[in-house]
């Protein structure tokens, strides 16, 4: 069955042009000047992603992003941010809020293609291997469940956090390249900044209450990040 994709984007000619993109890697598309009328139809029609501006008129992104993640029927539904507010703090911000990624303008035809491929491929996976937890100094990552506790505590993750900690976590005390964690959770495809890597990273040691000693998740310098058991 063919996917579906929402895009809101005020600006008509770029909301022409990512629905082009969309289109292209074979979603159907239905596009939205505010999330407003997205809201409108979304109740009906549940997309498998999402493509949102921050910056909309009688809604702003970031208020439509906590209405949609507190929702259950679009929880897991992921949102790419797609933006002109390019600084840390709006980035974290919508990451905070469930954002499985945050693409800037101007973006590139095929990097934006290779961002929704690999949204695309999260929620479709592969099989999971039920029933298997990883867990240390209570953290725990439950697959079968797609949830992760923190000493009996459940912590929200967006699609993209789950992936990347479980991987960190499967390879517990093993430094892993930053090229080689791109590869496996971004998707082989990918070829955007490795900043996003970074911010995930944040977000991730922000929700696990990490402090400035390392906590769950280190830096290894030159190198890129460990998991620590």
């Amino acid at each position: 069955m063919q996917k579906q994709a929402f895009v809101v984007e005020d600006d008509e000619n770029i909301r022409e042009i990512v629905q082009c993109v969309l289109e292209s890697c074979g979603l159907r598309v239905s596009g939205f000047e505010d999330a407003v009328a997205m809201f409108d139809v979304i109740s009906g029609q549940t997309p498998d992603i999402i493509l949102l501006d921050l910056m909309l008129p009688k809604m702003d992104g970031l208020s439509a992003l906590k209405r949609l993640k507190s929702n259950a029927a679009t929880a897991s539904v992921p949102v790419l941010i797609l933006t002109a507010k390019s600084s840390e703090t709006d980035k974290v911000a919508g990451l905070d809020l469930g954002a499985d990624d945050y693409i800037t303008k101007p973006f590139g035809v095929l990097e934006l293609m290779a961002r929704v491929r690999a949204a695309l491929r999260r929620v479709s996976g592969g099989p999971v291997d039920r029933g298997e937890v990883c867990e240390y100094r209570g953290l725990r990552l439950d697959r079968a469940r797609h949830e992760v506790t923190l000493n009996g505590k459940k912590i929200g993750l967006t699609l993209k956090e789950f992936d990347l900690l479980q991987f960190l976590m499967e390879n517990a005390d093993r430094a892993l390249d930053r090229n080689q964690i791109l590869d496996h959770v971004w998707g082989s495809g990918y070829s955007g900044e490795t900043r996003t890597l970074d911010m995930h990273i944040r977000s991730l040691r922000q929700k696990l209450g990490d402090g400035a000693g390392g906590g769950f998740i280190s830096t290894v310098r030159g190198v890129g990040y460990k998991f620590n058991s």
